[in-house]
């Protein structure tokens, strides 16, 4: 690996990084935001760990404005993986409560995302063993072949009002606001895309029909904390899939969309890309094989291809068919190998596109670790802040890099090899990329990092027995 050494930024690129930002009332100190990436660092039953609020707080010194938290389940019907902290219950309100207050001591926000993975539920746990999550649709995903089954209307009802309950505990957890993710194949999006969503009544075909999940969670959560309490809601700009066909939503059903939260009153629009989890536009990069082999196992009974992907991932051949399948979407690899530089920014110009169309702010994922990079989009009026997840991972004091007039990170750069995204369904999330330390002690390096967290617990985070009654807001 060649030496990396950062130059200094364009005065004006650091200028706009550092102008401030307003989310909802909720004043951020630059434009940069550490997007949903967390591993499974929290105990099996869904309540938090001093480990996940050591997680947080890292980011949070590193100097970003705001976090947005990982998938935060309402449910444990809904949970994407087991060892994510949940907010199903009062019983959790205390843990956010201390989570949020530990990032705010660095001046930071913390933006609790509240979720349900519908049929995209890669490990269940051992409560949902023999049970289908609830979804939109009874179609399997088109990579892993996971499934759900479909709601009825009664049951729509049920989760709208169980979202609303949700906000209720993170507003008693006097947290900065909430993100609902509508993008890239999580429930909200099993609704929204016209690739996935078959139903036939109220909540299919047409794109008003397919977004009204959406829109009724919405007014759900302002009913139960009201309308000034800072609500994000993350789209796709484009809807794809691994595959060309069945076509989900374009750009201009993004638009749309951004338009009907803004008058529904959400503050701001987080743009992102994909109708599924991993893909290989979010995160760019590819699907690196040699990992994948050793743990893609944990989900071989998820789903009906999962055994099929599976062989593909252990053999040398099956690897090499799944890199170029992987690789077709993308035009940035350079000898087989993501180009970092292209691979910035990528989201930009569909978040341009709904910039144009809403008055509140629009906030854009893609690979963003330079100044360049981000001034050109924030200078060009593309996007009023960036959001960042493999790159403060593998650099968690860039903000503070940035903030100094650096070009880049001071330590070498996230490669986007995507190591960390395969390595979070067995091990801790982490940068796995054992290049990067070549200099800095190698392999025990990348491990001191990867295990840090779970050093030096400072205090104890608690887990109230009885929270304090929630409040509704009017």
């Amino acid at each position: 690996m060649t030496t990396y050494a950062p130059t200094k930024a364009d005065p004006l690129d650091t200028e706009a990084i550092l102008s401030p930002l307003s989310i909802g009332g909720v004043q951020l100190k630059n434009r940069l935001i550490r997007s949903s990436i967390s591993g499974r660092i929290d105990n099996y039953d869904g309540s938090g760990t001093p480990a996940r609020v050591n997680f947080e707080e890292r980011f949070a010194k590193g100097g970003v404005g705001a976090i947005i938290s990982s998938h935060v389940p309402i449910t444990p019907r809904g949970r994407v993986l087991p060892n994510y902290a949940m907010i199903d219950r009062d019983e959790r309100i205390a843990f956010w409560r201390t989570v949020g207050r530990r990032v705010r001591e660095h001046d930071c926000h913390f933006f609790l995302q509240l979720s349900h993975s519908g049929r995209q539920q890669d490990l269940g746990g051992i409560e949902n063993r023999g049970l289908l999550p609830d979804g939109a649709t009874d179609k399997v995903d088109y990579f892993h072949g996971l499934r759900a089954r479909a709601m009825d209307t009664k049951q729509i009802a049920k989760l709208v009002d169980d979202f609303g309950i949700a906000a209720e505990r993170v507003a008693a957890a006097e947290l900065s606001g909430i993100e609902l993710h509508s993008a890239n194949g999580y429930l909200f999006t099993q609704f929204t895309s016209r690739a996935i969503n078959n139903r036939k009544d109220e909540y299919g075909g047409s794109l008003e029909n397919r977004s009204r999940f959406l829109l009724e969670v919405i007014d759900s959560i302002q009913r139960r904390v009201g309308k000034d309490f800072p609500l994000i809601v993350k789209v796709s700009g484009h809807d794809v899939n691994l595959m060309p066909f069945p076509r989900g939503n374009g750009i201009h059903d993004a638009v749309q969309i951004a338009q009907w939260c803004e008058q529904a009153g959400v503050h701001a629009i987080h743009v992102s890309t994909g109708n599924m989890f991993p893909h290989p536009l979010n995160p760019a990069g590819p699907l690196p094989g040699d990992t994948t082999k050793f743990v893609y196992q944990s989900m071989i009974a998820s789903g009906k291809w999962t055994w099929r992907n599976y062989l593909l991932f252990r053999y040398a051949l099956g690897r090499k068919l799944v890199d170029w399948f992987w690789q077709r979407p993308q035009d940035f690899n350079v000898d087989g190998r993501p180009d970092p530089a292209k691979i910035e920014g990528f989201a930009a110009e569909d978040a341009r596109a709904i910039k144009q169309a809403v008055r509140i702010p629009v906030l854009v994922t893609g690979g963003f670790q330079t100044a360049a990079g981000i001034g050109a989009v924030l200078r060009s009026g593309a996007a009023d802040a960036v959001t960042m997840a493999r790159p403060l991972l593998a650099n968690p004091n860039l903000p503070r890099d940035l903030a100094a007039g650096w070009s880049g990170p001071v330590n070498p750069p996230c490669s986007c090899c995507n190591r960390c995204l395969i390595n979070v369904l067995e091990h801790p999330l982490g940068c796995y990329d054992e290049a990067r330390y070549e200099d800095r002690g190698g392999r025990e390096a990348m491990l001191r990092e990867v295990f840090e967290i779970f050093d030096d617990y400072h205090e104890e985070a608690p887990v109230a027995l009885a929270a304090p009654a929630r409040r509704k807001v009017s």
